[in-house]
């Protein structure tokens, strides 16, 4: 008898982002995991106890991956780093447009959200130690910078709007330039 196929917790998370990269988080229940798995649906029952668990587990792996586009960003120091973490948001956002939905679109009325991360809370440092805003205002600064981004990011993630990379990073600075105005920075 063959030895039987050990079917991992990443495998599971792996095929399940699969499935909402391609058909949206809606799709996401025991049966079309196991088809994709080729399984029954009891491997994915042994991993997780609930598929509350399972989505849970996708919306990590779905931030893991949004960071990622960030960090690439940064690194290639194609732009400075604030704005490299708004391009990526965006960049991520058009490429990956239902894992954006999952992270960014769903509703969270029922959900207890932090009151930052640590993309957050670098992202704020960057402004501060760029503008030299205190501490409250360079919050300020990064949660209207943020909004506009965010705003940008839904436009493509919704197809409601195409733009030419060029054009985002000239409306990124605009946008940067004009706050930095509002706060008597210019």
């Amino acid at each position: 008898m063959p030895p039987r196929v050990k079917i991992t917790k990443e495998d599971i998370v792996e095929a399940t982002v699969g499935i909402v990269r391609k058909n949206g988080v809606q799709a996401i229940n025991a049966r079309t995991v196991a088809t994709v798995l080729n399984c029954s649906t009891q491997p994915i029952f042994s991993n997780f106890e609930t598929m509350d668990e399972l989505r849970l587990a996708v919306v990590k792996e779905a931030d893991a991956i949004c960071n990622g586009y960030i960090r690439r960003e940064i690194e290639s120091g194609a732009f400075p780093t604030y704005k490299a973490s708004g391009m990526a948001y965006i960049r991520f956002a058009k490429e990956e447009k239902e894992l954006f939905k999952l992270l960014y679109m769903r509703d969270r009325s029922n959900e207890t959200i932090p009151e930052s991360t640590d993309l957050t809370d670098k992202m704020e440092s960057v402004v501060q130690s760029n503008t030299g805003l205190s501490k409250e205002n360079a919050k300020l600064f990064h949660l209207e910078m943020w909004a506009y981004v965010h705003g940008i990011a839904t436009m493509f993630a919704t197809g409601f709007l195409d733009l030419e990379w060029d054009l985002v990073s000239k409306m990124l600075t605009d946008s940067y330039k004009g706050l930095r105005k509002q706060y008597g920075l210019e």
